[in-house]
């Protein structure tokens, strides 16, 4: 049984401060990844540089994303060490370069939070989650007007959004960034409008040759449907991932059920395969509530 944060009377809360057990166990976390690196330490961890483990980073926060969406709690826990491992080796690295310390990066994140959070620790008042969101879009704004008022060329509005990222996500944070900027669309109607205007044009592209266009035209339906998702507060990437899991899990319903009855599933015909697919959405099969 973990170690629990308590109030002064015992009982557990939401937002009770873990500090005093958190700070202990991190830095000794810290002191161990130091000595990983150092002249005597790991021969495997002295030779990693920012670049060797960069990818590294991205795979343990999917594994962590994937054990939420599971409600595994025991799972969690080990993969939010194993991204921690990530921040801490990747702090350390830069420290060695003389670059900046775990500290910095802990010292920044903090005041980060404080000051984009200035209905809780500043004098503005937020009423809603969609409230606060707007509150943290414009605090942003002000962040990036000031740095470039500092920079030679200002940086553009969604450079900081890495082009790395799934395609999905991508389309949501360049969406959000462009409507803090003022450009949005009225209603979720005038998005549905959009979605038909680019499902029209995605028909017409299928009337062509033209690959290129095809493929253009349905990033465009993709993207007008990414801005219905976020008007009605829907996080497009999880809900693809929602889908895909619960696919899966049909999936694996009518494998067992074709093996039920001593066949593999690719040597059932079509409709047999839907009669299959039906009896797992009669079920519900990939909908189970976690209530």
């Amino acid at each position: 049984m973990s170690e629990n944060c308590q109030t002064s009377a015992g009982e557990t809360q939401q937002g009770t401060s873990c500090a005093p057990l958190a700070g202990e166990a991190f830095a000794a976390f810290v002191d161990t990844i130091a000595a990983l690196r150092a002249p005597n330490g790991c021969p495997w961890d002295r030779e990693q540089t920012h670049e060797s483990i960069a990818r590294n980073m991205i795979e343990e926060a999917y594994e962590a994303v994937d054990a939420i969406e599971q409600h595994d709690a025991t799972h969690l826990r080990e993969e939010l060490g194993d991204v921690l491992l990530q921040v801490v080796l990747q702090s350390q690295i830069a420290a060695d370069a003389g670059e900046f310390t775990v500290a910095d990066v802990c010292r920044d994140v903090n005041a980060k939070m404080i000051r984009r959070h200035p209905h809780v620790f500043g004098e503005a008042a937020a009423g809603s989650a969609e409230d606060v969101l707007s509150i943290w879009d414009n605090v942003k704004l002000s962040e990036k007007s000031a740095a470039d008022a500092q920079a030679e060329e200002p940086e553009g509005l969604l450079d900081s959004v890495p082009a790395s990222f799934p395609a999905l996500l991508q389309a949501y944070k360049i969406s959000r960034k462009a409507v803090a900027a003022g450009f949005e669309w009225d209603t979720v109607e005038d998005v549905w409008a959009k979605v038909e205007e680019e499902i029209a044009e995605f028909k017409q592209a299928c009337r062509s040759d033209d690959a290129q266009a095809k493929e253009l035209e349905f990033g465009d339906v993709l993207f007008s449907l990414v801005n219905v998702a976020r008007k009605e507060g829907i996080d497009a990437e999880t809900a693809l991932r929602a889908t895909c899991r619960k696919f899966r899990e049909r999936w694996a319903f009518m494998e067992g059920a074709a093996w039920g009855q001593g066949k593999r599933i690719e040597e059932l015909d079509m409709d047999e395969m839907q009669q299959l697919w039906d009896q797992a959405k009669m079920l519900h099969v990939g909908e189970a509530s976690h209530d």
